[in-house]
């Protein structure tokens, strides 16, 4: 995610820069064959923000279910405890009831400050794509 907002802040600006000056140097931007370079060009340049989104999105979505993880396993430690000891004694069985909260909750925080910056990525590059978009008029 932080290659994704270095990417967003330093290099995708000199990229559409590049390919502003590009539009501003074609002599013709009315034919079709303009519009097809120029759809070509924010093709790429779309295609450039959005690499690696879908790896992101994916990382973020199995954050909650690597945390269910720790909980099965958290909760086989109580069950161990429990056939083990023959009883339900709290103490013995605090240590793996830890085991099964902190990986859930782990998760949950992940997951969430996942969504939260993965969404304020994706909008931040709609933004960068429409104003490159704007900086090339066709008529």
């Amino acid at each position: 995610m932080l290659e994704r907002y270095w990417y967003l802040n330093w290099v995708s600006p000199k990229q559409h820069q590049a390919i502003i000056t590009a539009w501003d140097a074609r002599e013709e931007t009315t034919s079709w064959y303009a519009h097809r370079i120029r759809e070509a060009w924010l093709s790429q340049a779309k295609q450039d923000l959005n690499a690696r989104m879908l790896i992101i999105k994916t990382l973020v979505a199995i954050c909650p279910m690597i945390g269910l993880l720790g909980t099965v396993t958290g909760m086989i430690s109580v069950f161990d405890v429990m056939a083990v000891q023959g009883t339900s004694n709290a103490r013995l069985m605090a240590a793996g009831i830890s085991m099964a909260t902190m990986p859930t909750m782990a998760g949950m925080v992940a997951a969430l400050s996942g969504v939260f910056f993965s969404t304020r990525l994706d909008a931040k590059m709609k933004i960068s794509l429409e104003k490159l978009k704007d900086s090339m008029p066709h008529h």
